[in-house]
């Protein structure tokens, strides 16, 4: 069994900055994809950033060249650095691991005040 559990989130003003982390246990870490995705009220849940096992990077359209997502293999852990952040950046971001099947965090409330 896989638990995801993500911290990171809070609230910050227009322009600042956040860093979301998400711990892993189990032993498929290493080897899942692991993506943040997140959910605005009334929208649907979208991927925001994914990493591969490798190492090779995607991120949604809305965010790119503002967030960077990076993983720790040794500890078990995700990352997504979140920078530049917008109102529109508001939401409850998740953290997703995908290896044979979909694990999920809990996920953690980010607010981004104008």
């Amino acid at each position: 069994q896989v638990q995801l559990v993500e911290s990171g989130g809070g609230l910050v003003q227009s322009g600042g900055s956040l860093r979301l982390s998400c711990a892993a246990s189990g032993a498929i870490f290493s080897s899942a994809i692991m993506n943040w995705y997140r959910q605005a009220p009334g929208n649907q849940r979208e991927l925001v950033a994914r990493i591969t096992s490798g190492g090779s990077t995607n991120y949604g359209d809305s965010v790119k060249g503002r967030f960077t997502i990076s993983r720790d293999n040794v500890n078990g852990t995700v990352y997504l650095q979140m920078n530049s952040l917008k109102p529109e950046d508001t939401a409850v971001y998740y953290c997703n691991a995908f290896f044979l099947k979909n694990y999920w965090g809990q996920g953690t409330q980010v607010t981004v005040s104008s």
